[in-house]
């Protein structure tokens, strides 16, 4: 018979699975079957890139050798035989060089900082819109003045918006002459610049073709082919031309793929930016094209748009920062660039402390940016060791406690966020996001211990989990505010996995979470509207099995109203639906067999339920048996018997269906009606048992002969029915504690000799009543070499 238990050890296994049975081996998780990498979009910038660099390059050799040939050559070694006319041309020549050369320079260094892509077509297009611009608003102020309000809001706003950029200048509004207002402002310079180009290539071409057409180097022909200075000139012409003309193809190049092609909008538009403009890809075109030009001309493709992107995220600039943000957001967030990016992001610990850190910038302007680091940092998290990496940052888990605002809508002060400061649907996007992080983080046992010690986390951890009535029992509000269910969901998955911690943490934090007093309360509003959220009842239901695996907690539940009522009528709710039902209801019924197990007061209030006719009914449902079976088995074990005496008339009732399951029925269904069977015999008197072996339709004789082929079957414990030989030996005792006439029967069908088999062979496990992973929990009173014992004195 089964003894009262002792002490619970309480040890957790993370692994999750059957508290009624141990792990046989912990599996590791299945490798993702991992994709071929997509070919990366920024690789067409760089090509692009190079091959412009390429054309500059031979050009500005060009331009080189020509200015070296015309100061040591023409202008050193004939300077006094040139004509004006050629001396002139020269020198017109290399000023012009020399001014397209610096101006080149400094397009380059001022479209870095820009926001738009100098082109011919580029600059006649935003000369028109400035003049359109210019009539627009004198017609607005000459109508009415309207328009000058909405022009004042729109300013208004710009402002808000560029609050942070106040205290330093724009590069490309910065005046670089005082005095002068508009004209010469760098962004406008820059398009000086670039026609300054186009009209000096044009000058050396028209210049250098008249030239060598007329080849009048000279009033004496003779003399200057005598002194080599016609084919000096001719050869420096020629290099001018050449070099004008590759200025003009890498200019005519460039017009094409920006202005026609589009290769900026291509890229931006396979990279998934086109919400932040093309502003990211030009930023990275011209730095890779920069790259080419001042070292070697494979630098450029060197370069992707991930490591740009994490460069410009820890600089100082705000604006760089964003770019960097939505970059990283989109590609962590892309299927086909995403394993590369986390991988990259993961293995970079300055990245990782920055986006940890924007995750406590509570500006109004960097919401973007905040949003971009937790979604960031909840797909780092996804893989363990990237989670690790997070938690192990000093203040990681304060900084996304701080995301985290879980004020109800009943009127209560905000917390640093503020109602003010972002929408209800960005701030349950915060908390969705940030619940997302922890429940990842929270995988790894060392993590769990700095959730739990986190100042206030468990607390806003905790009151995620209250869902409202309304939302739970209205399935098309609960689609409209997905995000409060979302919220619902992730909190109860974030909880079960803390109460699932292993060794002291284990307990520590479920100690912590049964000790705040909205814990149960908010489940148990779960548990009793949550018939259209079935998912959430499991969950629900899970984190009160792993609760009560404390002694006190055991009974706070019990005792908190309507909980123990609301878990009994959904395990015993046949209306659920069959798809439903293996996932509920059998969570539901390990949480009401966890709760009776060892508290004699929950079986009292299971007793006053008054739904012992309906546990017996189920046994005959082959989907919730075996948990109705083990809350039986339960009840019985934990009541005195003489305080319920006409309840019990009902358990005695079950009987006939034990008996016939423990002879149909193989592995844990056997295991689970072979247990409550020493209890229902208990019972009963002799003639009682009697009845109810007629009522069964088997014999004394063949439970006898099931009781030893279950010993012969099972010679050592098996993981999965680790107490069917333990529970086969204490129904064979009570069974000729019963009716001593069945001790013969035991003998004569080599009782004896299968249980000193049993005694060789018995282990640890068999003396356990529940388990989590494979550490047992409750210790049952008698071991199973005592009962061997006993066994054994009966049949002697």
């Amino acid at each position: 018979m089964v003894g009262q238990t002792t002490d619970v050890v309480v040890h957790v296994s993370s692994s999750g699975g059957n508290i009624f049975q141990p792990d046989n081996a912990l599996t590791p998780e299945p490798r993702r079957p991992t994709n071929l990498a997509a070919p990366a979009p920024e690789k067409k910038l760089t090509l692009f890139a190079l091959r412009l660099a390429v054309l500059e390059k031979i050009a500005s050799r060009l331009g080189s050798l020509g200015f070296v040939w015309a100061t040591v050559v023409l202008l050193g070694g004939f300077a006094a035989s040139l004509e004006t006319s050629d001396f002139w041309f020269v020198t017109v020549i290399l000023v012009v060089e020399g001014a397209r050369i610096f101006s080149r320079s400094h397009e380059l260094e001022m479209q870095h900082q820009s926001k738009y892509t100098i082109s011919g077509i580029n600059t006649f297009r935003l000369l028109v819109r400035q003049v359109i611009g210019i009539f627009h608003q004198a017609s607005q102020i000459a109508g009415n003045n309207n328009g000058s309000s909405v022009q004042e809001t729109k300013r208004e706003q710009s402002t808000s918006r560029q609050i942070e950029r106040t205290r330093t200048w724009t590069c490309s509004d910065v005046p670089m002459l005082p005095y002068t207002g508009w004209v010469f402002v760098s962004r406008n310079v820059s398009r000086v610049c670039y026609w300054l180009q186009i009209a000096s290539a044009f000058a050396s071409i028209i210049i250098s073709m008249i030239k060598l057409i007329r080849q009048d180097y000279g009033g004496n022909e003779l003399k200057s082919r005598s002194t080599n200075l016609h084919s000096a000139l001719t050869l420096f012409y020629s290099l001018a031309l050449a070099e004008a003309l590759l200025f003009l193809v890498e200019k005519a190049y460039w017009e094409w793929m920006i202005s026609v092609y589009k290769i900026l909008d291509k890229v931006n538009q396979e990279c998934g930016l086109e919400r932040s403009g093309t502003d990211s890809v030009r930023r990275f075109f011209y730095n890779a094209y920069s790259r080419c030009l001042n070292g070697s001309i494979f630098d450029g493709l060197k370069m992707d748009m991930v490591v740009f992107a994490m460069e410009l995220l820890v600089s100082n600039s705000p604006d760089e920062q964003l770019i960097g943000a939505e970059i990283l957001y989109r590609f962590s967030t892309n299927e086909d660039y995403s394993v590369d990016t986390l991988q990259k992001i993961g293995t970079n610990l300055e990245m990782i402390e920055r986006l940890v850190e924007m995750l406590n910038w509570r500006n109004k302007n960097q919401e973007v940016m905040r949003m971009s680091s937790a979604e960031i940092l909840s797909r780092l998290a996804s893989k363990k060791q990237n989670s690790l990496r997070v938690a192990g940052i000093p203040g990681a888990i304060e900084s996304i406690s701080s995301i985290l605002d879980s004020t109800r809508d009943s009127g209560q002060a905000t917390d640093e966020i503020g109602e003010n400061s972002i929408s209800q649907t960005d701030r349950w996007t915060f908390n969705n996001l940030g619940l997302l992080i922890l429940k990842r983080l929270a995988r790894d046992h060392d993590n769990c211990v700095k959730i739990g010690k986190t100042k206030g986390l468990l607390s806003k951890i905790i009151d995620f989990t209250y869902a409202e009535k309304r939302l739970l029992k209205d399935p098309n509000l609960a689609a409209v505010e997905s995000n409060k269910i979302l919220s619902v969901k992730r909190s109860l998955k974030l909880l079960r996995k803390l109460v699932k911690t292993t060794g002291a943490t284990g307990r520590n934090l479920r100690r912590d979470i049964s000790g705040i007093v909205f814990t149960v309360s908010n489940i148990r509003e779960t548990l009793r509207h949550g018939k259209k959220q079935p998912g959430l009842q499991k969950l629900g239901a899970e984190i009160l099995t792993f609760l009560a695996l404390d002694e006190g907690a055991t009974e706070k539940i019990g005792g908190t109203g309507g909980v123990l009522n609301g878990l009994l009528c959904i395990f015993l709710n046949d209306d659920i639906p069959g798809n439903q039902t293996s996932g509920v209801r059998d969570s539901v019924g390990e949480t009401i067999a966890m709760l009776a197990q060892g508290s004699r007061s929950n079986c009292q209030r299971m007793w006053i339920s008054d739904v012992l006719q309906g546990l017996v009914e189920a046994l005959n449902n082959p989907l919730i048996r075996l948990n109705a079976a083990r809350i039986l088995r339960n009840l019985c074990a934990y009541t005195d018997p003489t305080q319920v005496k006409q309840q019990l008339k009902e358990v005695k009732s079950a009987g006939a269906t034990v008996l016939k399951a423990i002879n149909s029925e193989q592995c844990k269904a056997q295991e689970v009606m072979v247990g409550l069977a020493p209890h229902i015999f208990r019972l009963m008197s002799p003639e009682e048992s009697t009845e109810m072996f007629e009522e069964a339709g088997v014999s004394k004789e063949e439970l006898a002969n099931a009781l030893v082929n279950i010993l012969k079957r099972y010679e050592q414990p098996v993981p999965k029915v680790p107490r069917i030989r333990r529970f086969a030996i204490e129904l064979t005792i009570q069974m000729m504690r019963t009716n001593p006439k069945t001790v013969k029967t035991f003998q004569n069908l080599g009782m004896k000799n299968e249980l000193e088999t049993v005694f060789e062979t018995s282990a640890e496990v068999e003396n356990f009543d529940i388990f989590s992973g494979t550490v047992g929990l409750a210790r049952h009173g008698l071991t199973i070499n005592e009962l061997i014992e006993e066994a054994m004195r009966l049949l002697s």
